[in-house]
């Protein structure tokens, strides 16, 4: 059985930047289980499957990565709208699409150029602010970072989620970003000292440099198969608001952010992130970027997995 895929590289404006993605845009009959060995083949960060509509929504889809499947991600979902769109499953000029996603529908908004998609803001849910960390110095252990590194008294080391929870750790200059890296084990006994499951971890600075962004990140990501990703928009939109609530950037800043990621695996990636308030209350989040097609071809998939 033949299936058709379109390759991406998301939040990048030109090829061999970004975050790969494997859009399957006609999913239809697809089990979960061949839907989780296609990712592992694919072996990109995420792959996703589009469904036919099940509500009002524009299309179902499905985020996988390679060991399991996500209720939402930022990157599949703007790369899956610019796939839709080359595939003729969404008007030209379009202002916006709803994807059903496993967080719920979700409003994805379109800018057009001469006719071809160049833009999508993604609306995330605003976010829920978790645990802050304790035991920063095993921390500091478990990423290869000296403790200094991290940049205490000024932001905390703190879980927050719009879907995908993720733990945001701040550095206090790029060069410890750059640095880091994650031992598995003493990742997992961090979390335990903290009595809480193993999270996607995300590193930023904001020490500024002539790039212009907001953020230079990077995020680690074991537990769900992905030892570095080089683009994460289901974090962005909570890093927005992380900056906001604590102060790192005022509102009026908040409404136009950018964070600079996958550099250090070579695949700098834009992502654009705008959080709106109204008397110091969150209205709206929204997480943006372009994509760049590939190319495309066809799996021959078995109908089921053994």
């Amino acid at each position: 059985m033949k299936r058709h895929y379109i390759h991406l590289d998301v939040f990048a404006d030109r090829a061999f930047r970004g975050n790969q993605l494997a859009v399957f845009p006609n999913a239809a009959g697809l089990e979960s289980a061949v839907m989780q060995r296609i990712a592992q083949e694919m072996a990109f960060s995420e792959t996703t499957f589009v469904f036919p509509s099940t509500s009002a929504a524009s299309a179902d889809v499905r985020i996988f990565t390679p060991s399991r499947e996500l209720p939402m991600a930022g990157h599949p979902t703007i790369g899956t709208v610019f796939a839709m769109a080359e595939n003729g499953q969404i008007d030209v000029g379009a202002p916006q699409v709803t994807l059903a996603l496993g967080v719920g529908p979700t409003h994805v908004f379109l800018e057009w150029t001469s006719g071809q998609l160049s833009f999508a803001w993604m609306l995330q849910a605003l976010p829920t602010f978790g645990f802050v960390a304790r035991h920063v110095d095993q921390l500091a252990r478990a990423i290869r970072v000296e403790p200094r590194d991290i940049a205490n008294g000024q932001l905390p080391v703190q879980q927050v989620s719009s879907g995908v929870p993720f733990l945001f750790v701040p550095l206090a200059r790029r060069d410890a970003v750059n640095r880091a890296s994650v031992d598995r084990g003493a990742l997992r006994e961090f979390f335990s000292a903290n009595e809480q499951q193993e999270l996607p971890v995300f590193v930023f600075s904001l020490e500024p440099a002539d790039d212009e962004a907001t953020v230079f990140s990077r995020m680690f990501a074991p537990s769900f198969g992905i030892p570095e990703d080089p683009a994460t928009g289901g974090a962005s939109g909570p890093l927005g608001a992380y900056l906001l609530r604590h102060g790192a950037v005022t509102e009026e800043q908040a409404t136009r952010m950018s964070s600079l990621q996958g550099v250090a695996m070579g695949r700098p990636s834009r992502i654009a992130i705008s959080v709106t308030s109204q008397g110091g209350a969150m209205k709206e989040v929204r997480v943006g970027g372009t994509s760049v097609t590939l190319g495309s071809g066809y799996l021959n998939v078995p109908e089921a997995v053994r």
